[in-house]
């Protein structure tokens, strides 16, 4: 029933808009809090959890600082781990460049002791190994260290190494350039590696400091300092423009 100021009035019908699919029976909301009470309660843990957790947190207090220990190593250590990595690179760069197509290897490179123990170092474009003894090379060029610490370059078109001479014979515009400015030129040449001699029994051309001599053969010995020539031969000295073709003969 209503009141008003002028006293009770008729009770009169709620005209309130409802909705019908929302009203839900006293009853089934009472079932639904019923269902949702065991979920929102909370069970304390039992032994056995609380013994893994235990477990977990000794765990944790050991690996926690160990993975500190070692991040702070991997720091410590990093430049060196780098450097290791840079030259592992460098090194697969040049073992890139070496390829092996029908039989041959491409960019070689031999590397050796002569007898005095001076390193000497061998490189080809192209090598054919024809037995275990031999090689054949394509654009040879070997690198000499003599016992007094001069540096010597041969190269050529052409090649044979014998691995277990040391002997290598160079054939086709050989070059000959040593540290001290002498350059010499020459068809052919044979190099005992172990040795350090080269030899030639054809034509030579040979610039340096001391000037300019042709002749018919040459002996050069690395590690003897001595270098002798065949005749006949020619020889013009830079301090002497005016000298003769020396007779035949040899000269050191």
């Amino acid at each position: 029933m209503n009141t008003t100021p002028d006293g009770p009035q008729d009770e009169r019908p709620d005209t309130r808009p409802r909705r019908e699919d929302f009203a839900r029976p006293a009853s089934l909301v009472r079932n639904q809090r019923e269902r949702l009470a065991p979920s929102l309660r909370r069970t304390p843990p039992d032994a056995a959890k609380l013994a893994r957790r235990r477990t977990l947190m000794r765990w944790a207090k050991w690996f926690l600082p160990a993975a500190a220990l070692g991040l702070l190593a991997t720091i410590a250590i990093w430049p060196e781990v780098d450097r290791l990595i840079n030259a592992n690179k460098t090194t697969l760069k040049e073992l890139a460049r070496v390829k092996i197509e029908s039989g041959n290897l491409i960019g070689a490179t031999y590397r050796g002791m002569d007898e005095h123990n001076r390193p000497f170092m061998i490189t080809a474009d192209s090598v054919h190994q024809v037995n275990d003894n031999r090689m054949d090379l394509i654009k040879p060029t070997a690198d000499i260290l003599s016992q007094g610490g001069s540096w010597l370059l041969v190269r050529s078109e052409k090649g044979v190494y014998m691995q277990h001479g040391q002997i290598l014979d160079l054939t086709g515009e050989v070059t000959l350039y040593r540290d001290d400015g002498l350059m010499m030129h020459s068809p052919v040449a044979d190099i005992d590696v172990r040795r350090g001699i080269i030899a030639s029994d054809s034509w030579v051309h040979a610039e340096g400091p001391f000037g300019v001599l042709d002749a018919r053969g040459f002996v050069l010995s690395q590690h003897d300092g001595i270098a002798q020539f065949r005749g006949p031969g020619r020889m013009l000295l830079n301090d002497d423009r005016h000298s003769e073709p020396t007779p035949s003969g040899k000269a050191s």
